[in-house]
């Protein structure tokens, strides 16, 4: 008695469906006979927002407030932002625009033409929110990374390249005593070292 209710069931359990678990589905960009357009996925409701994409700060994302560049950063720049915004530019920007930021960067070696250097005057003057635009939406032949750095990242760029230019535009009249010296002292020549005395004399 006990096998055969044991075979009953086996056989139950083999009859069993599986929909609860496997439900139809269908696959991405997978084709439909159930709607007009013939496709499975549903386009999005017109006006929606996924979650967390709702930019509402136009400054912030775009660089841009009514048509014209951002004249502040949208958030303080701290020694962490440019930490972060040194270690981007590194990644993203030395290729083209060199170290240092005047044009020299490895594609100049390779025959490519010198992108524009920060230190010009044009660009030490433009608008942060025209470098974080530049950055975003590309101008010439340089591309668009606003799909490959977040826009934080791009912001914390823009600070970097603002203390570059500082660097190598600063005035001896901004600089305190302490650092006018240490400039001096980078400047004057080295002194000549001295050969060492033979031991043992002439021969």
């Amino acid at each position: 008695m006990r096998f055969i209710l044991l075979t009953v069931g086996a056989i139950a359990l083999i009859g069993c469906r599986q929909d609860m678990h496997d439900q139809p589905r269908y696959r991405l960009n997978s084709a439909s006979d159930f709607w007009s357009d013939g496709r499975a996925a549903r386009p999005a409701v017109k006006g929606t927002v996924a979650r967390g994409m709702l930019k509402t700060d136009a400054g912030l994302y775009t660089g841009k407030i009514n048509g014209r560049d951002v004249l502040e950063f949208p958030f303080p720049i701290t020694k962490e932002v440019l930490a972060r915004g040194k270690d981007r530019f590194a990644i993203y920007c030395t290729p083209c625009h060199g170290l240092t930021g005047h044009g020299d960067g490895m594609i100049v070696t390779r025959g490519l033409k010198n992108p524009p250097s920060y230190h010009s005057e044009a660009l030490r003057e433009a608008a942060p929110g025209h470098i974080f635009d530049v950055i975003t939406n590309g101008s010439g032949s340089m591309m668009s990374y606003g799909a490959r750095i977040p826009v934080k990242d791009r912001w914390a760029i823009v600070a970097y390249i603002r203390v570059l230019q500082q660097s190598q535009n600063v005035k001896l009249a901004q600089l305190t005593t302490e650092e006018v010296e240490k400039v001096k002292a980078s400047e004057r020549p080295a002194a000549p070292e001295k050969k060492a005395a033979k031991k043992g004399g002439s021969h």
